[in-house]
């Protein structure tokens, strides 16, 4: 490897503190034990080095076991499906599942049967090495289960990753399709060209690095590896300077952690699985911020709309084995899963401890995400995105800002606690339907703590609100109250007519948020229009009747300037929050208790406000450091020297 690069991780093999990991005295770190492949398997994975792991608790370990168990047994013969395109992404794991499962004839006859498109993979010995979401699973199947397929088969994808791996791949003339026509799929090879699926995205990147450079290992292709561990370097050291582009996505946050457990468990460098680690931490804690009891909140990048529930996010359907804190068991575990559970990595005690909400609150975390294709010229210079995130006892509640729309956007939601089914969710936007994806054009936010407040200009966009059946709602004195079970929602209508009821009319969407309300609010004038909220809770107003008496629109929200693009909301506990609207692009004037919140002076990926806990990083640091009560975690990523 080169010597300018990675000098981290000659420091973590080292053991000269790549990665400080302990708890305090007293704390429950006795008896930590360090995991391997669960007990119930027998795959031989390589023995993970000491200072690779993040120990975890035996109760905790045997927690994880159970629910690993759990997902086997309900993925357990269902249809394999078949190899064209990308379909591996579904059909291998599936397959896996069922060798887990018990049914390895089956199974195995499936992951080394000839592929549907062999003769487009001739040049690799017809082993399919080009779609991304295939090498995800291609590299588990062969560098997990190698030793039960058939040794000329084996030996069939070592020739095949051998030719693929001869040269970069990401550079070479497909054989048949050169460089690609444009017609065609987005991810098909006719399109597309090449030795190897080209697109960018976090996730499709991550499987495609991590498999050439895996690949480039276990054939010693030495220049292409040397390539790839640099390309590995330079993207996990991005996360510890500006974070990630595609961030927080309910969809594909997982898919990009299981590419990295890739790395993690089947490098065969010290220095790279150490690189492996370094990510799968960044990802871990990162997940465990926006995760909350089996749901998946606050702003995100790559919605689809479909994560307003518990556990309809991919993400959280995932990350729920390790997090666990659910009331309800996962309907439908991810098949990302197959990658966590046939994996020795457990993420460190911190994110889990994160995850599940175990630090003093309430607590408010500012954070900023870079822009999309943050490796272009000029996109890495300053954040794209603003996130406020407060944590009440039992809830917590995200909002985002950025100078510009962004359609797969969700920038705002709000997750509480539910005894019964885990967590409820209250989300809302303008959309012209029901609460879709999509920060939209004249949309500008401003949040404090518990406070929030939403304005645009009235160009015919219809305000949406959702939330749990079970929730009661009225309109009391002109404010809307929704009483979830712990958590309480006082909602300030701006220049909105009355909410009605309506169906959703899109059939998928409907039937997933079958046991939820959606409500229409249309805009009752030409001028501004929008909401103000204000949350409470037990630990603020004792009851939901003492809640709905402190509510006084009349002293608590300020009109007077509302032709102006201004509003203000002065919360119960005295807190503040004005919003100035911005005609220049979609970053608000805030004020926050009457301080002007200046966006250039909130660069940090993750700003614990007033020193508070559990997650810090500085802009282009290269450091993340995390703490609750019990945990503590620093970790660097050095960039390039």
């Amino acid at each position: 490897m080169n010597r300018r690069v990675l000098l981290f991780s000659l420091m973590a093999i080292a053991g000269c503190g790549f990665s400080s990991y302990f708890s305090r005295p007293g704390s429950k770190s006795q008896g930590f034990s360090t995991a391997t492949n669960p007990d119930f398997l027998n795959l031989n994975l390589a023995e993970i080095p000491v200072n690779l792991r993040n120990p975890w608790p035996p109760e905790l370990e045997a927690e994880f076991q159970a629910k690993a168990r759990s997902i086997i047994n309900f993925h357990q013969g269902k249809p394999y499906g078949n190899t064209y395109q990308e379909n591996e992404k579904r059909a291998y794991a599936k397959a896996m599942f069922d060798f887990l499962a018990g049914n390895q004839e089956d199974a195995i006859a499936f992951l080394q049967a000839e592929d549907v498109q062999a003769e487009d993979h001739r040049h690799t010995a017809g082993i399919d090495y080009y779609y991304s979401f295939t090498l995800k699973n291609q590299i588990r199947k062969y560098f997990l289960l190698g030793k039960y397929l058939d040794p000329e088969y084996q030996q069939r994808m070592f020739t095949g990753a051998k030719l693929w791996t001869e040269k970069d791949p990401l550079t070479r003339p497909h054989p048949v399709y050169g460089n690609g026509d444009g017609s065609g799929r987005d991810w098909s090879i006719q399109r597309r060209g090449k030795w190897v699926d080209g697109r960018n995205t976090d996730n499709l990147r991550a499987m495609r690095e991590v498999a050439i450079y895996l690949m480039a290992e276990e054939t010693q292709n030495e220049t292409v590896r040397q390539l790839y561990a640099e390309k590995l370097h330079r993207y996990v050291s991005t996360l510890y300077n500006i974070g990630m582009g595609e961030w927080d996505s309910e969809n594909y946050h997982n898919h990009t952690f299981a590419a990295y457990l890739n790395l993690y468990d089947f490098a065969q460098n010290l220095e790279v699985k150490a690189l492996g680690k370094a990510a799968l931490d960044w990802l871990s804690i990162a997940a465990a911020v926006k995760y909350f009891r089996g749901g998946w909140g606050g702003p995100i990048k790559r919605d689809t709309g479909l994560g307003n529930v518990v556990f309809g996010s991919a993400a959280a359907r995932s990350f729920a084995l390790y997090f666990g804190d659910t009331s309800v068991e996962n309907p439908n575990p991810d098949l990302n899963t197959l990658h966590f559970i046939t994996s020795p990595y457990r993420p460190p005690m911190v994110a889990v401890a994160i995850a599940r909400k175990q630090f003093p609150k309430p607590l408010e975390l500012l954070a900023t995400k870079p822009l999309y294709e943050n490796w272009k010229a000029g996109n890495s210079d300053r954040p794209g995105y603003w996130e406020t995130n407060f944590f009440g006892d039992s809830y917590q509640m995200g909002s985002l800002v950025s100078a510009f729309p962004d359609g797969d956007v969700a920038p705002f939601k709000l997750m509480a606690k539910n005894p019964d089914r885990g967590v409820d969710f209250f989300v809302a936007n303008t959309s012209n339907g029901w609460v879709k994806p999509g920060k939209n054009p004249g949309d500008q936010i401003a949040q404090f703590r518990n406070l929030l407040l939403w304005l645009r200009p009235n160009n015919n966009r219809d305000f949406y609100f959702q939330f749990p059946q079970t929730a009661t709602w009225e309109v009391r004195d002109r404010v809307w109250f929704i009483r979830l079970p712990q958590t309480w929602i006082a909602l300030f209508p701006i220049n909105l007519n009355s909410p009605k009821i309506v169906t959703i009319p899109d059939e998928k969407y409907a039937q997933h948020y079958a046991s939820e309300t959606t409500l229409k609010a249309t805009v009752s004038n030409n001028s501004y229009a929008g909401f103000a909220l204000e949350i409470g809770e037990p630990e603020t107003h004792g009851n939901y009747a003492q809640f709905k008496r402190n509510v006084k629109p009349e002293t608590q929200l300020n009109l007077d300037s509302l032709n102006r693009g201004y509003v203000a909301l002065r919360g119960r506990d005295r807190n503040t929050l004005s919003l100035q609207y911005n005609p220049r692009n979609l970053l608000p004037i805030i004020r926050r208790n009457s301080t002007l919140h200046r966006w250039s002076n909130h660069f940090a990926v993750y700003d614990p406000v007033s020193g508070e806990i559990p997650v810090s990083q500085e802009w282009k640091t290269g450091q993340m450091s995390a703490e609750t009560t019990d945990y503590q975690f620093s970790q660097t990523v050095l960039e390039e020297i």
